[in-house]
């Protein structure tokens, strides 16, 4: 690898480090919060906290290693061209395809970053995922056994508990259950302990009372009790799925589609197949992107007023190939025959970088066309 090569290379992985990192911490800490939000109040411990914000870390960085690695692009050839290196540089005889050489290992680099997240890290931490919220969700203890506050599990049932003991031991219980509206009753104990049985989770009240008041004659009846059980499996309600969620499935059974896989996910054979080429068209599109970034800067030449012409319209055609792609998308899903849809954007997005490294080339050619 020239010196050039290496050069610019490392100016990029730089920076293509530092935006990514800076990407990645505002996606994850507003995934974060709304994470923190329902875990914490659902009573969860700090490491469930952690190992949800973890495993949901795959998904934020393929949101922003495309975007960071054209930001890098674009800075890196920025700054190149406004410290007169590039121009120092095609003095010597580089032309703009072989300047953009150390982009395209830079490209290289981000389409295997990119293919490792897409294939193997997001499905996998998708799944685990999905079995952890199914765990979380099935753990009445945690949902219940917070200690001090008014809980409503379900409408018209209220629970609250005084403390919990080292032991398991819930004490100075309190239940309301008003589901019924002519019959309203109201459990106090002394203490409580949760009990799983075949049968479900029943929560058994030690030295307490039941009070019941019918609402037709507004006569209230007490009963004491030594000890009694309380059928609360109903609280929570479960909703669980039964099989994987097309993000969740290898690449090569997505392409093969079959009418298992089908009937699995809920999804037709062409959204399935054109999810596995989706995840090759991700990748792609990271390169394309830090391409894309360089071609758009190194038009017009060297300027004393920077280049802000260039980059506004790498950002605009950054859009359209965001646009194409979901047009692309939307037609695969269509039709399992037009697969080859899901690659238009990334197409689309390698005519632009050879239209404009074409220009930067021939920029005679061009003029003479202009004064015609």
């Amino acid at each position: 690898m020239a010196r050039f090569d290496r050069y610019m290379l490392s100016q990029l992985v730089v920076m293509f480090g530092f935006f990514s990192l800076v990407l990645v911490l505002v996606y994850w800490i507003n995934r974060a919060v709304v994470l923190f939000d329902t875990l914490i109040a659902d009573g969860q411990s700090a490491s469930v906290f952690l190992e949800f914000t973890a495993l949901s870390l795959p998904g934020v960085i393929r949101l922003a290693l495309p975007l960071s690695a054209f930001a890098a692009a674009v800075y890196v050839t920025n700054r190149m061209s406004t410290e007169s290196e590039l121009v120092v540089v095609q003095a010597t005889g580089f032309s703009p395809y072989r300047m953009a050489r150390p982009v395209a290992y830079f490209g290289v680099l981000v389409f295997a970053l990119m293919t490792l997240l897409m294939h193997l890290l997001v499905p996998l931490a998708s799944s685990r995922l999905d079995v952890r919220q199914a765990e979380i969700a099935q753990n009445i203890t945690s949902r219940l056994l917070t200690p001090g506050a008014f809980l409503e599990p379900i409408d018209g049932v209220t629970f609250y508990i005084g403390d919990v003991t080292p032991a398991g031991e819930l004490q100075n219980v309190f239940l309301t259950d008003l589901r019924n509206t002519n019959r309203q009753i109201t459990y106090t104990a002394a203490s409580a302990y949760l009990v799983r049985n075949d049968a479900g989770t029943q929560l058994v009240m030690v030295d307490g009372m039941a009070q019941i008041l019918e609402a037709d004659t507004q006569r209230l009846a007490t009963t004491s009790f030594k000890d009694f059980a309380y059928d609360i499996g109903s609280f929570i309600t479960v909703t669980t799925r039964d099989g994987r969620r097309d993000t969740q499935v290898p690449t090569l059974e997505l392409l093969q589609a079959s009418p298992t896989l089908i009937a699995e996910t809920g999804k037709t054979r062409a959204e399935l197949i054109a999810r596995a080429h989706d995840r090759f068209s991700q990748s792609i599109l990271g390169s394309v992107a830090a391409l894309l970034g360089f071609a758009a800067l190194i038009v017009g030449g060297f300027s004393r007023f920077g280049v802000w012409r260039q980059i506004v319209v790498a950002i605009f055609l950054i859009i359209v190939i965001k646009g194409v792609e979901t047009a692309g998308l939307n037609a695969a899903r269509d039709d399992p025959n037009l697969w080859f849809a899901a690659y238009a954007a990334s197409a689309v997005g390698l005519l632009f970088v050879a239209a404009l490294l074409y220009m930067s080339a021939h920029p005679a050619l061009f003029k003479r066309r202009i004064t015609a």
